[in-house]
C-alpha cells in the first residue's frame, strides 16, 4: 500500500521539538515533510498566514497544521486544494494521531461520590444554602451535606432540606443531635451522619442511609457491631471508621480502613478527608491527590469534604478531578501521570524551555521592533531588531526597552514580564500573550480556534 505523504507546518520554536517527535513514531505509514513559515510560535499562526506563506504544496496527500493556530481550516483546504487537519495543542500527543499511543484518557468515569458538607448551615439563611448546593454541585459534589453547630438551635432545618429536595439535591444531615437526625430524615435526607452504637436505636425512626462510625476512634469493635446489626436486618449503610489528623493517629486510622475493606469486600465505605485537609497548611490539590489514591486502592466509595479554610477554597474541585484521574490510572493500570493536570498547581508537568542555542538563532533573524519574551534556563529573554537581554526581575528591563512614548506598549510589556517572572520562579511554561496555566484553580474560558482574540484595552487606546 502506497505511504501517504504528509506537510508538517510549524513555527521556528517547535521546529526541532516537532522533528524528534516524528523521528520516535515508530513503524510510520507515511512519509513526511516539516515546512518551518516564518514566526517564531507556532500558536501566533493564522489559517489565512499559513495559505499565503506555505508555498508549493504538490504531491502532498495532507496538510497538518499547528493545533492552536487560529482560522478556518476550511477555507484553508479549498485554498490549498488538499487536505487540511488541525494537530493537537500539544506536541507530545502527536504521536496519537498515527495510532500510536494516546496521552489523553477518558475522564467522565469516576467511582468515589462526594459529599460536600456545608459546615455552617444553622447560621445561613435558606437562599444561600441554596448558592452555596449550586455551587459545590457545579464543583462535583452529588450530595450536599447539612452541618449542623452543637448547642446552636436550627430552626430552618426542615425548610432547608424541603427546599434542597424540591431543587433535586441528594441531602445528608451531619449531626451528633438525636432529634435534628430524626427531624431531618423526616423532612427528606437521603443520608445521615452519624449513627453509632451509642444511639444506634434511631435507626428505627428514620428512613433515610445512616452513616455509621465507631464510638470513638480506639472502639473499632463498635463500628463492626453496627455494620452487624444493619446486615442482620437488611439496612443499607455507609460506615466510616474516622480518618485522624496528621499527628493525631493518621497512620493508624489508615490502617482501619485497610481492615474494615479486608473484612468486608462488597459494603459502602465513606472517607471524610476534612481532618487532613482543613488541619494542615499545605495545597489541597496534592494532598487530595494522594488521599484519593489512597481511597481508589481501598475501593472507597464515598468521600465527605468541605472547604471552609481559604486555603481549602477549591478542594470540592480538586476532589471531583482527582477521582477522574484515579479512576482512569487504575482502569488503565498506569501511575497516575501525564493523565491530566488539573491537580498541577504551582508547577507544569513539563519544563520545555529553550535552549540559549536557539534563542540566539531566533534573534539573529529578528528585522522588526516587535519585543519577543522566551524563557531559558538563564533567565527571561527580551529581545528585538535593537538588542537583547537577559534577566529574572522585570525592574531589570527598564533600562533595555524603549516603546518610544507608546505607554499602552509599555504596559503590555509591564504585564506580560510580570508573568514571565512568576513562571520563571515556579518552573511553569510561559507563552507570551497566553494566560499562565493553573490547574483547576482558575477556570480558562473556552479557547475558540476560529475565533481571534479581542483586542485589548492597550492597543484600543493606542489606535484612538
Amino acid at each position: 500500500m502506497t505511504k501517504s505523504h504528509i506537510l508538517f507546518v510549524t513555527g521556528k520554536l517547535a521546529e526541532n521539538n516537532l522533528s524528534k517527535i516524528l523521528e520516535d513514531i515508530k513503524e510510520k505509514e507515511f512519509t513526511y515533510e516539516i515546512r518551518c513559515i516564518n514566526i517564531n510560535v507556532a500558536a501566533l499562526m493564522t489559517t489565512e498566514l499559513i495559505s499565503k506563506k506555505l508555498g508549493p504544496i504538490n504531491g502532498f496527500d495532507k496538510v497538518i497544521i499547528p493545533g492552536k493556530a487560529r482560522g478556518d481550516i476550511k477555507d484553508l483546504q479549498k485554498n490549498l486544494g488538499v487536505l487540511v487537519e488541525r494537530g493537537p495543542e500539544e506536541l507530545k500527543d502527536l504521536p496519537a494521531l498515527f495510532g500510536g499511543e494516546s496521552l489523553k484518557y477518558d475522564l467522565t468515569q469516576y467511582e468515589v461520590h462526594i459529599f460536600a458538607e456545608i459546615t455552617d448551615a444553622p447560621i445561613l439563611d435558606v437562599e444561600s444554602i441554596i448558592n452555596i448546593a449550586r455551587e459545590y454541585q457545579r464543583n462535583g459534589a452529588e450530595v450536599i451535606d447539612i452541618g449542623c453547630l452543637p448547642n446552636h438551635n436550627f430552626p430552618h432545618l426542615v425548610e432547608t432540606i424541603q427546599e434542597l429536595k424540591h431543587n433535586k439535591f441528594y441531602v445528608s444531615i451531619d449531626s451528633h443531635n438525636r432529634e435534628e437526625i430524626i427531624k431531618g430524615s423526616n423532612a427528606g435526607a437521603d443520608y445521615v451522619l452519624s449513627l453509632k452504637k451509642d444511639n444506634f436505636d434511631i435507626l428505627d425512626s428514620i428512613n433515610s442511609t445512616p452513616v455509621i462510625i465507631p464510638n470513638s476512634t480506639d472502639d473499632f469493635d463498635s463500628l463492626i457491631w453496627c455494620i452487624e446489626q444493619c446486615q442482620n436486618n437488611k439496612k443499607n449503610f455507609i460506615a466510616d471508621p474516622i480518618l485522624d489528623p496528621l499527628n493525631f493517629g493518621f497512620t493508624e486510622s489508615l490502617m482501619r480502613y485497610h481492615k474494615l475493606r479486608q473484612m468486608y469486600p462488597k459494603i459502602n465505605i465513606m472517607m471524610g478527608t476534612g481532618n487532613i485537609t482543613e488541619l494542615t497548611h499545605a495545597d489541597t490539590s496534592g494532598i487530595t491527590a494522594i488521599l484519593m489514591g489512597i481511597i481508589t486502592e481501598l475501593k472507597i466509595n464515598h468521600i465527605l469534604t468541605a472547604q471552609v479554610s481559604n486555603h481549602c477554597r477549591t478542594v470540592i474541585k480538586e476532589t471531583d478531578i482527582a477521582r477522574r484521574i484515579m479512576y482512569a490510572a487504575a482502569k488503565n493500570n498506569v501511575t497516575p501521570k501525564h493523565i491530566n493536570n488539573g491537580l498541577l498547581i504551582n508547577h507544569d508537568a513539563e519544563n520545555n524551555k529553550v535552549t540559549s542555542e536557539e534563542i540566539n538563532d531566533l534573534y539573529k533573524k529578528v528585522k522588526d521592533k516587535n519585543y519577543r519574551i522566551i524563557l531559558s534556563k538563564d533567565g527571561i529573554n527580551l529581545f528585538n531588531k535593537s538588542g537583547k537581554i537577559i534577566a529574572n526581575d522585570p525592574y531589570d528591563f527598564f533600562d533595555f526597552i524603549d516603546v518610544e512614548g507608546d505607554i499602552g506598549h509599555a504596559y503590555y510589556l509591564g504585564i506580560e514580564l510580570a508573568k514571565a517572572q512568576i513562571a520563571y520562579q515556579l518552573g511553569k511554561e510561559y507563552e507570551q500573550d497566553e494566560e499562565l496555566e493553573w490547574g483547576c484553580l482558575v477556570d480558562r474560558e473556552y479557547d475558540d480556534k476560529m475565533e481571534f482574540k479581542e483586542t485589548r484595552s492597550t492597543y484600543k487606546k493606542k489606535n484612538k
